[in-house]
C-alpha cells in the first residue's frame, strides 16, 4: 500500500500508513481515540481504543485471509502524534453494516474491480463514533489531514473507493464540506431520560406496550433458571465457552462463517474485562443462552446473542429489556442496540440517523451514486418521522423526545 504524502508540508502535517495498529504505541493511539480516559474512567467510544483493535489483530479475526487487511493513519506535527484513523483495506463488504453491495455490482458491471477498497471502521461494529480520531487542541488539523491522507491513499492505489462508516453527525458534515458524499440510515437505540428505576420508564409507555413488555418479561423468566449479569473479573472462563457456542451458532446462520475468532473473546477478557456487560441464561446447570455488551462512558452497546434452546420472550429479555436495566442502575444515557431491527421499536428503541461517508473517484461513478444517496437520504427521513410516531411511548413523551 502506497504511503500518503505529507498533508501540509508548510507546517511540517504528515500522514503515515502503519501495518497494524499494533504497530501503534498504545499511549499515543489512546491520546486521539479516548483523551477523556486519562483520568482512569471509561471512554466513550470501547471499540476505538487501542486495546479492542488489537485484539482483532492478535486474534486473527482481522489480517490476512479475513478480507480486513488493516492500515491504520497517524497523522503527525512536527513529529508528534495528533491523530489517528482505523483503515482496512477491504477484500469484500462483509462486516459492515453500510451496505455499499449494489454500488460493487454496477462497478464490476461495467468493467471494473470494486474490490479492494478502503474502509475508516471498526470492524463488525455498527456503532457510531468517531473516525478520524484526534487529539484534542487539533480537531480541524488533525481531521483535514487524516480526511485528505485517506483520499490520497485511495487515489494513489487505484481503489475504487473509501468509506468511513459509523462516523459522527459532525464528522459526516466536515467529510460532505470536504467533498466527500455524506449517507444517512438509521438504527434503533434507547435513550435514558433519567428513569429513576425500569418501572419509571415502563410508566412512559402506552398502556398496551406497557402491557406487553410486563408479560415478555413474565415469560423470559419462567424458562426454568436464572439470568446472571456479569462483568470484570465475575467473568470466567467457563462463562466465554458457553459464549462461543452462542455465537457460533448466531455467526453460521447470520452470515455463514463467524467472524470473529475464539481468540478474541480470550484478548476481550485479558484487557477489556472491566468493560464487558455478559448475560447468561442458565438451566439445569447449563448455560442456555447470552448476550455480550461493551459498556461504554454513557452508552451500553449490545454486540452479539446467541442460545441453544429456544424460550418465549429469552431474547427480548436478555438484549433489550437486561440492558435497557442495566443502564438505568449505572446511569448510562443511551443503549445501543446493533444493527436494523424494527423489532426494538415495541421495546423502547426509536429509530435515529446514523450517518456515513464515501469517496468515489470515478467522476462517472462519484454522479450516480450521489443522486442515489440523495433520494435515500429522503426515504430514511420520512421512515424515520414515520417510525418515531408508531412508537411505544404515550403521545406526550414522544413530543419531548422531538
Amino acid at each position: 500500500m502506497t504511503q500518503a504524502q505529507p498533508a501540509d508540508p508548510a507546517a511540517e502535517i504528515s500522514v503515515e500508513v502503519l501495518d497494524g495498529v499494533l504497530a501503534a504505541d498504545p499511549a499515543t493511539w489512546d491520546a486521539c481515540a479516548c483523551p477523556e480516559a486519562a483520568d482512569g474512567g471509561r471512554p466513550y467510544d470501547p471499540f476505538t481504543t487501542h486495546r479492542f483493535l488489537a485484539a482483532l489483530e492478535r486474534s486473527g479475526s482481522v489480517g490476512p485471509g479475513t478480507g480486513w487487511q488493516p492500515q491504520p493513519l497517524l497523522a503527525r506535527e512536527g513529529g508528534r502524534v495528533i491523530g489517528a484513523a482505523p483503515l482496512y483495506v477491504k477484500g469484500h463488504s462483509q462486516g459492515e453494516y453500510i451496505f455499499d453491495h449494489a454500488w460493487a455490482n454496477a462497478w464490476e458491471r461495467a468493467g471494473g474491480d470494486y474490490y479492494p477498497k478502503l474502509q475508516v471502521a471498526v470492524p463488525f461494529t455498527p456503532a457510531t463514533g468517531r473516525r478520524f480520531l484526534v487529539r484534542p487542541g487539533h480537531e480541524r488539523t488533525a481531521f483535514a489531514a487524516l480526511a485528505q491522507g485517506a483520499v490520497q491513499v485511495t487515489e494513489t492505489n487505484d481503489l475504487s473507493s473509501l468509506h468511513v462508516t459509523f462516523c459522527t453527525e459532525a464528522e459526516r458534515e466536515a467529510g460532505e464540506a470536504a467533498g466527500l458524499l455524506g449517507r444517512i440510515s438509521q438504527q434503533f437505540h434507547w435513550v435514558n431520560r433519567d428513569y429513576p428505576d425500569f418501572d419509571a420508564f415502563l410508566a412512559a409507555l402506552s398502556s398496551r406496550k406497557r402491557k406487553n413488555v410486563r408479560r415478555e418479561r413474565a415469560q423470559a423468566q419462567s424458562f426454568g433458571g436464572r439470568i446472571l449479569e456479569l462483568t470484570g473479573d465475575s467473568i470466567e472462563p467457563r462463562h466465554w465457552d458457553a459464549f462461543w457456542r452462542f455465537y457460533q451458532d448466531t455467526g453460521a446462520r447470520k452470515w455463514g462463517t463467524p467472524y470473529l475468532a475464539r481468540r478474541f473473546f480470550d484478548e476481550v477478557q485479558e484487557t477489556m474485562r472491566d468493560d464487558v456487560l455478559l448475560v447468561l441464561a442458565e438451566r439445569e446447570g447449563q448455560y442456555v443462552a447470552g448476550a455480550l455488551n461493551f459498556i461504554g462512558r454513557d452508552t451500553l452497546y449490545g454486540r452479539y446473542w446467541g442460545c441453544t434452546e429456544h424460550h418465549p420472550a429469552l431474547h427480548f429479555e436478555l438484549c433489550y429489556y437486561r440492558a435497557i436495566d442495566w443502564a438505568i442502575r449505572h446511569g448510562l444515557k443511551r443503549v445501543e442496540a446493533g444493527a436494523q431491527g424494527e423489532h426494538k421499536l415495541a421495546r423502547g428503541y426509536l429509530p435515529v440517523a446514523c450517518h456515513s461517508l464515501h469517496h468515489l473517484p470515478n467522476e462517472g461513478f462519484r454522479r450516480a451514486v450521489a443522486q442515489f444517496l440523495e433520494a435515500e437520504r429522503g426515504a430514511v427521513d420520512r421512515d424515520i418521522e414515520v417510525l418515531t410516531s408508531y412508537g411505544p411511548f404515550r403521545h406526550a413523551e414522544v413530543e419531548e423526545r422531538e
